[in-house]
């Protein structure tokens, strides 16, 4: 931990004090976890693109430059929106990857002084979106570090809820926190001791049933408990639907169907997609924009007035 700390300080004083106090200005949102598949990617980019629709400016940082999801993601929408004449927003970008050092302690510092570059040159925006891999690595854990919110999408399954604990299933209660929990815990610590701040931890439950079950019930009931011990929010996130796969290969979000020029045809299925998408970007106080598509897209479908009040 000494050395963490001495190294971390070495890191930030070589960037200068004015450059650190200029990133701290803006809010840092964190995306992670240790587990792929559960829509990571997916829900960075719609709150990237919610957060310039609202006006702000964005900047983003791949952490996962092998896998490269968000990045691709970018790349999609260059390509779509140049084939298709549109402007679409786009924010700010950097990648970060990992040190090919063989010496663990010069890797790391080299992989610490990296992230706090690419944070600097994002400095006078006013939000920066982090995505880390779905793996456990010493450049994960510095993203996390520097999260104002830590925001873990999370499949709605007890396999993925190990993840963030052991459950007994008796009982429903977490019977010991997950390597990745205490990984968190870590890093708030490291935070706290750095005068960052706390950390604001969303827990976002994806894939969620539509109907009642057992299951589901069993679920909320051990997530409340995981909720109080661990000190994290949760929120109701995306439900399974095709259209969030669709959109990743034309680099397009929810938030971008109302632009002339895309080949997409709004059903109610989008519009219900897009409520769920404007309730995550509640959670970071993302609202406005977003509930006035949500009005304009069900006015452009001309539903009956009974069928509006359902969404």
């Amino acid at each position: 931990m000494v050395v963490d700390e001495i190294t971390t300080a070495r890191a930030e004083q070589s960037n200068g004090q004015a450059a650190e106090n200029r990133v701290r200005r803006a809010r840092i949102v964190v995306f992670g976890n240790e587990k792929g598949g559960t829509g990571k990617s997916t829900t960075a980019m719609h709150v990237i693109v919610g957060l310039l629709r609202e006006g702000y400016r964005v900047g983003a940082i791949d952490l996962d430059a092998r896998q490269g999801s968000l990045t691709r993601y970018f790349d999609n929408r260059r390509i779509y929106a140049a084939r298709h004449g549109m402007q679409l927003p786009h924010p700010l970008y950097r990648s970060v990857g990992r040190s090919e050092l063989r010496d663990r302690y010069a890797a790391e510092e080299e992989e610490r002084e990296r992230l706090v570059r690419a944070i600097a040159a994002l400095s006078d925006c006013d939000f920066i979106i982090l995505d880390t891999p779905g793996s456990d690595n010493h450049l994960s854990r510095e993203g996390h570090s520097h999260a104002d919110m830590l925001i873990t999408p999370l499949n709605d399954s007890f396999v993925d809820l190990d993840l963030l604990g052991r459950i007994d299933l008796d009982n429903y209660k977490m019977l010991a926190p997950s390597k990745y929990s205490e990984m968190v815990w870590e890093q708030k610590k490291r935070r706290m001791q750095r005068g960052d701040g706390s950390m604001d931890w969303v827990v976002m439950r994806n894939r969620l049933a539509s109907l009642d079950s057992r299951n589901k019930r069993n679920m909320e009931q051990a997530l409340a408990d995981l909720s109080r011990r661990l000190g994290l929010r949760l929120v109701a996130g995306f439900s399974e639907r095709v259209i969030f796969r669709e959109l990743f290969l034309k680099g397009l979000t929810l938030l971008d169907l109302r632009e002339q020029g895309t080949d997409v045809t709004l059903t109610m299925s989008h519009i219900a997609a897009l409520q769920e998408v404007r309730t995550v970007l509640q959670a970071i106080g993302v609202e406005r924009q977003v509930e006035h598509e949500v009005v304009s897209e069900t006015a452009a479908l001309d539903l009956p007035e009974p069928s509006r009040k359902m969404l």
